[in-house]
């Protein structure tokens, strides 16, 4: 029974990594999603320009409540002579409640993901916030392909990324005039670095196995 309860505790807290990752892009500061909005519906009570995520909120505070009910069944495990009954009121309440539970947040979060809204052109816009530094890792790791030591690759491109910080420079620009960077790696190699599909190259494979997996 145990083991019954702490599964849906697993469960439930996947569901709510899911949710807490979709709550934080759709802040209004990153707004790259949203949930499911529809014409006429209210959001903040106090603010009538927010879209409260409500609906992935259901599903974390949910998923605290499977948990609950994980350490109520883990408090079941002592019992007087192997078979005494007090774990049975417990059982009673959190066998019923857990499984409808879980079985509402499954559907739930499956209702928001097939009708997520998607902003790429937001996406788009934060990734260029950082000035494309946001591609280091792939200069780094071209860096060490090529031959460089992994210390020595990482200051080069270190102190390249720390001009965005300290004065907005462009990576891209600042790597494309750096001496030690460029006797290495060709103009068309860097331009292959900073492009997004680079990061995107193996999605298809990944979701392909997800479903072959399911």
């Amino acid at each position: 029974m145990l083991s019954f309860f702490s599964t849906l505790a697993l469960i439930g807290s996947s569901l709510e990594r899911i949710a807490t990752e979709l709550r934080h892009l759709q802040r209004t500061e990153v707004l790259e999603v949203e949930e499911p909005f529809s014409p006429g519906q209210k959001g903040s009570s106090a603010m009538p320009h927010k879209r409260n995520p409500w609906q992935l909120q259901n599903v974390c505070g949910l998923a605290r409540l499977l948990r609950g009910y994980a350490l109520a069944a883990l408090e079941n495990v002592p019992l007087w002579h192997e078979r005494d009954i007090s774990h049975s009121s417990v059982e009673r309440v959190i066998g019923p409640d857990a499984t409808s539970a879980l079985d509402f947040m499954l559907a739930r979060l499956t209702s928001i993901l097939d009708k997520l809204v998607v902003h790429p052109e937001r996406m788009q816009k934060n990734l260029a916030t950082l000035g494309e530094a946001i591609y280091s890792e792939h200069l780094l790791l071209a860096l060490v392909r090529k031959g460089v030591s992994r210390d020595e690759a990482y200051r080069w491109v270190q102190r390249n990324a720390m001009r965005v910080w300290e004065n907005g420079a462009s990576f891209a620009a600042e790597v494309r005039r750096d001496p030690d960077i460029t006797r290495l790696l060709s103009p068309a190699e860097i331009d292959r670095l900073f492009d997004a599909r680079h990061a995107l190259r193996h999605t298809d494979t990944i979701i392909q196995r997800v479903l072959n997996e399911s």
